[in-house]
């Protein structure tokens, strides 16, 4: 895949943080300004498997050429709400297909976040993709030709 302006520019920001004590005060940071989930949207069918927090995403396909998705997200951490951010700035707004086609393992891994991650968040973050990477799946099949 090409180079993808909004990866390009999330590494940017967080090369410009020399420690990880800053990276995550920024992560933080990026997870206090998602918009906030309405409580009735936190159920089960939208929780996140494998997360030690609570962490919900849901998606909503907003019509065109293509169709897009736009997720809404929430968690209970804060680090991991920032996670969420992370990956919302990637995915939003994209259609299935370009969400599918990202490739989110090289994006991690030149953030740094495996390295500095504790396993149990590093799982979450790969649950919160697949969660994501499901739903883009889903769309794609509804709207796909009959």
């Amino acid at each position: 895949m090409k180079s993808d302006p909004r990866v390009e520019e999330m590494i940017e920001n967080f090369s410009f943080l020399d420690d990880w004590e800053d990276r995550f005060r920024y992560l933080i940071d990026l997870g206090r300004k998602l918009p906030p989930m309405e409580e009735a949207l936190k159920t089960e069918d939208s929780k996140v498997r494998g997360c030690t927090s609570q962490v919900w995403i849901i998606d909503e396909l907003q019509p065109g050429t293509p169709p897009t998705l736009h997720f809404k997200a929430d968690s209970d951490a804060h680090i991991v709400k920032g996670l969420i951010a992370v990956l919302l700035s990637i995915y939003d707004g994209r259609s299935p297909e370009e969400i599918l086609a990202v490739d989110i393992k090289d994006t991690i891994g030149k953030l740094g976040f495996e390295q500095h991650l504790s396993p149990n968040r590093a799982n979450g973050l790969f649950s919160m993709v697949e969660r994501i990477r499901h739903l883009a799946r889903q769309e794609a099949a509804r709207c796909a030709p009959a």
